[in-house]
């Protein structure tokens, strides 16, 4: 498979002068013109408006691309992230010839500039091994990776211990999640060969995707989110080593009817919970279901304590794929976060971009949550960005 070329419209100048609250406003989303609105929402017999803080997305997006290695020539996508001396360190999801999904790494001292690569893969657990053809083939592509590998990791930071919760697809007839550690030292010397695991922790003959692990331990537990939709679903654990490829989480999982939800089709949690002085801060991904097919970043808060209750959620999307790299890909219309950091104050959201390249957005956090637990909608406004 060919990956399509990116194709770079040229922007139109227009207006980008903002007017009063209800006002049409005219703003420029690359290679077309838009027109924005300012929305009434109704929450509990109030009316609010669609305004608010802004999630900007980075000029300099895609900060990740498709490189003329062999392992990442054709996608480079779905990044997560941890923020550890003075560097946010990513790992993405790398397609390249053999279409196997492996991890690449990078680092940025700022958020937004690339400072370092890796050469090689990261972590590449699946090449090589066989599938199991006792099982029954299933239609499953994600990304374009026909041949499985490991998709759309999640990493979380914990007692100096980097672990990472992602997909693991056999390229046949197996779609599970599983669960890597390695140690803060070794990661950030890029040891990359100390990984332990992986160990698969969901059950056999399920499909299960987009678990994330809490970034400290809740009454102390390690805690792993596994389900938003219809209910928040939290295992707890003295430690993860009582995951050990016998003992599995049960979840929601795509075959049953529960796993949709009125008004939206919830996929499921993004990046890794953000503690914050509200609760746990929870991205995650939706399809409205009149806009089938789009892939939108939602939030909300869980309580710090209790994390299986829901404190706030929003009733919009805080981020549309409008843009051309959200649209031009494996798979256009989609925005797919799988990691989040803070830094200096600011909310930094790393996304996919229509299953080929890595993102980033952010937002100031306190101004974020504060328009969300005010049911106000944080909403990304759409400006020029000068090339």
């Amino acid at each position: 498979m060919v990956a399509p070329k990116n194709k770079k419209p040229k922007t139109k100048k227009v207006s980008a002068k903002s007017g009063p609250i209800g006002s049409k406003k005219k703003t420029t989303v690359r290679g077309a013109l838009k027109k924005t609105t300012t929305r009434k929402t109704t929450v509990k017999g109030k009316i609010t408006r669609k305004v608010g803080s802004e999630l900007k997305r980075s000029p300099r997006n895609p900060i990740i691309e498709p490189r003329p290695y062999a392992w990442e020539s054709k996608a480079t996508f779905n990044p997560t992230a941890i923020y550890s001396s003075g560097k946010v360190h990513i790992l993405y999801r790398a397609i390249g010839d053999s279409d196997n999904s492996v991890l690449g790494y990078a680092n940025s001292i700022d958020g937004f500039t690339i400072n370092e690569t890796y050469p090689r893969p990261a972590y590449f657990p699946y090449i090589g091994l066989k599938y199991d053809t006792t099982l029954p083939s299933i239609d499953y592509s994600s990304g374009g990776g026909w041949g499985g590998g490991s998709e759309d990791p999640r990493m979380t930071l914990i007692d100096n211990r980097v672990y990472v919760l992602y997909t693991a697809f056999d390229g046949w007839g197996s779609v599970r999640i599983a669960l890597i550690s390695i140690s803060l030292e070794d990661f950030l010397a890029k040891r990359f060969n100390n990984w332990k695991g992986p160990v698969l922790i969901s059950p056999p003959g399920q499909v299960h995707k987009n678990w994330v692990l809490f970034p400290e331990k809740i009454n102390g537990k390690f805690a792993i989110l596994h389900s938003i939709s219809p209910n928040i679903m939290i295992d707890y654990f003295d430690s993860l080593d009582e995951l050990d490829g016998r003992k599995f989480i049960h979840s929601v999982h795509n075959k049953e009817a529960s796993w949709t939800a009125s008004g939206k089709f919830v996929r499921g949690a993004g990046p890794a919970p953000i503690k914050t002085k509200y609760g746990w801060l929870v991205l995650y991904h939706a399809i409205e279901k009149n806009d089938s097919g789009r892939y939108k970043l939602y939030a909300m808060i869980l309580d710090s304590k209790n994390p299986s209750k829901v404190l706030c959620d929003s009733i919009q999307p805080i981020l549309e794929p409008d843009l051309w790299y959200e649209n031009e890909g494996y798979k256009g219309g989609v925005i797919y976060a799988c990691g989040a950091i803070v830094k200096d104050g600011e909310l930094f959201v790393y996304y996919g971009g229509a299953d080929k390249v890595s993102c980033v957005a952010t937002v100031n956090l306190d101004k974020f949550l504060e328009e969300l637990i005010s049911h106000r909608v944080v909403k990304l406004k759409s400006r020029k960005i000068e090339p």
